[in-house]
């Protein structure tokens, strides 16, 4: 009964403090732990009664009063606590010291001017608070005071000595810190003890100068010091000099100071620190603001801090777009910042809002989601692409603006190895035919056939043999003169998967009219095209025993493996050689299948019998191959290139208008 009454509170604390990992902080002894229920991580600074003395005891008990009263974004932010006979325990946000993550990031060439700047803004703040808000004086600021959250933010803390600045009114006077750590005395400015020279706030923004002086140049080593600059920065120069000025009464307040460096030109005047300003206000600001701020952000977190991007940035464009109505302008800083993303943070953070931006009817939003498509696809998984993707991209086949449908074509090539057997051969295959058959844009059927060609490995044998030759065919007899180059490049890029009889019964009829074509580039391309089915047909006439060598992929299904991130360059580039890459990505494999009946375009939805699954791309390697069946890239095919002019021709003003 007794024992009940008598439990250990220690035990029954909601936080666990992790073995090994204390490091000494003032009076504390800082250590990592975690929340009991969900493993939320923490920080604890314990004091230990016990190895104290009257006076040490008194100070953290006087931090302990403090840490539950004071709330400001830059101060450590209190949790939880609890107070024993034998200890203190503090429980904070997840934070380290700022020495230690000094000199981690010095480790890793980091620690720039830029973090520096912001970290040094939030604790001037601090202060400012503490002084003109709260009329209380630190007295106990320096590199041990700081500390830093996994954002990179930096918090004041060890408020041990906090107190009024008119005195405790209850009478009890704290212990100055020289008493309890006597190494301190360097810092204490020049007119001690006689602290009635001067301002309030006088002492602590010498201390502040103290702590500018070893963010950049390390431990003080003695107060003379303080005359040598060191590496502050030129811009800080002068105001640092303001802060350890020998006049007391010249010394400016925390907010003057704040106020000073924030003046063009100044120190805490950049990019990093307005837009960490912007962030802190983001809710009130007005929707036209937050669309400018995240369209600047993008060209500026390449120079911010990886951490700060991930923990700071992150949760507020997320934020944005879920409650924001942020739009299509959070695509592209939201992509770069997943690029500091583990696989695994990725698709808890950023998968789950890429699968609803897909089904928004924002036009920009859907358009600049398929251009950037390349950044994302591979950790988006298969289940998730045919059932929550691939029903709202194919919406844009019938767009009414050629812009999206373009893009919508182009985005197929980084899809369709994800895509199951339906989609992909029923479906992407229907839409292809009315594209390529019927859209009036002549760049759009283009693509269309350009699409199909690259994407053929992935159709099962049952669709390529009824497709392809159907619809490269078609492409041939396009006015548009790219797409008839197109058709011809899609007969050599697939040139495996048609036998021998198809070759010569289907394919070079169709090419032999184009060696008559008005447009001298495609005639060039059919009389090489033409030139290379020759070659095979006749190196089976010399020797039927290849024939079987050279039909092997035209019945196959083989899947294949591995997405080279460069196979879609012409369709983000808009300008380069086709065939070169066509035909360079041309994988085959064995499997059952026959020659097909010639049917139209418009005939792909029948169904098939071939394998299911998202097959994967392989740079096939035709070492092997007969001297006629190899391509010259350079030479061949070096002036065939891709028309943009869809895209160009309609901005995303006029996407957003219509």
């Amino acid at each position: 009964m007794w024992s009940f009454f008598a439990r250990d509170p220690v035990k029954d604390f909601a936080y666990e403090i992790l073995p090994d990992t204390q490091e000494k902080s003032g009076l504390w002894t800082l250590h990592r732990g975690k929340r009991k229920t969900n493993g939320e991580p923490v920080s604890v600074f314990m004091y230990e009664v016990a190895q104290g003395t009257d006076q040490q005891t008194q100070l953290a008990k006087a931090a302990f009063k403090r840490m539950k009263t004071l709330r400001h974004p830059n101060i450590l932010a209190y949790v939880d606590g609890l107070e024993t006979e034998k200890s203190l325990y503090l429980v904070t946000e997840q934070v380290t010291p700022l020495a230690t993550h000094l000199k981690a990031q010095a480790e890793k060439g980091g620690s720039g001017e830029l973090e520096v700047s912001w970290g040094l803004h939030q604790i001037v703040k601090a202060l400012s608070f503490l002084v003109n808000d709260c009329h209380l004086l630190h007295n106990n600021l320096g590199l041990w005071a700081v500390f830093v959250d996994r954002a990179g933010e930096w918090k004041l803390g060890a408020l041990d000595h906090v107190a009024p600045e008119q005195g405790d009114p209850s009478g009890a006077l704290l212990p100055a810190p020289k008493t309890v750590y006597p190494d301190m005395e360097k810092y204490d400015p020049p007119e001690m003890p006689n602290s009635n020279t001067g301002e309030k706030w006088a002492g602590e923004v010498w201390r502040m100068g103290c702590l500018i002086w070893e963010v950049f140049n390390g431990p003080l080593p003695r107060a003379s010091s303080l005359r040598s600059l060191g590496k502050i920065p030129k811009a800080l120069v002068p105001h640092y000099c303001e802060l350890v000025g020998a006049n007391p009464r010249a010394r400016p307040n925390p907010a003057r100071f704040l106020q000073n460096c924030r003046a063009p030109g100044g120190f805490l005047s950049n990019s990093f620190v307005e837009s960490n300003l912007f962030l802190e206000e983001i809710q009130i600001k007005e929707p036209a603001e937050k669309q400018q701020f995240f369209q600047d952000l993008s060209d500026n977190l390449d120079s911010f801090p990886e951490d700060f991007c991930k923990h700071k940035v992150l949760p507020q464009l997320l934020t944005a777009f879920e409650f924001g109505n942020a739009g299509a302008v959070v695509l592209t800083p939201l992509f770069k910042v997943g690029k500091f993303l583990s696989a695994e943070e990725y698709q808890q953070k950023i998968i789950p809002v890429i699968v609803k931006m897909f089904s928004s009817t924002d036009r920009a939003m859907r358009i600049r989601l398929l251009q950037q498509m390349e950044q994302f696809i591979q950790y988006l998984n298969e289940a998730a692409v045919n059932s929550q993707i691939f029903p709202h991209v194919v919406h844009g086949f019938t767009d009414t603006n050629p812009a999206i449908r373009e893009q919508t074509v182009k985005s197929m090539l980084l899809l369709a190895p994800k895509l199951n057997e339906t989609n992909l051969n029923q479906e992407l295959m229907r839409h292809f035919a009315r594209l390529q058959a019927r859209d009036e844009q002549g760049p759009i059927r283009c693509n269309t056939t350009v699409c199909l060609g690259k994407i053929a490995p992935y159709l099962n044998a049952g669709t390529r043999q009824r497709v392809l030759i159907s619809a490269f065919s078609r492409a041939t007899k396009d006015p548009f003169p790219a797409s008839r180059s197109a058709g011809v490049l899609g007969f050599a890029a697939t040139h495996n998967y048609y036998s021998v009889t198809e070759s010569a019964a289907r394919i070079l009829p169709t090419l032999c009219t184009l060696t008559v074509d008005p447009d001298k580039t495609v005639r060039d391309q059919a009389f090489k095209a033409i030139k290379s089915f020759l070659s095979k047909l006749e190196t089976v006439s010399e020797d039927p025993t290849k024939l079987a060598e050279i039909e092997k992929d035209v019945a196959s299904s083989a899947q294949p493996t591995g997405v080279s991130s460069s196979w879609t360059g012409w369709a983000v580039t808009g300008v380069s050689s086709l065939t070169s890459k066509l035909i360079r990505n041309t994988p085959g494999g064995p499997e059952a299948g026959g020659p097909a009946e010639n049917s139209g375009p418009d005939q792909a939805t029948s169904p098939t019998s071939a394998t299911d699954g998202a097959p994967t791309l392989e740079v096939a390697d035709n070492d092997d191959e007969p001297i006629g069946d190899r391509w010259d890239d350079e030479e061949d095919w070096g002036n065939i290139h891709i028309i943009d002019s869809v895209i160009t021709q309609f901005s995303f003003v006029n996407l957003i208008k219509r």
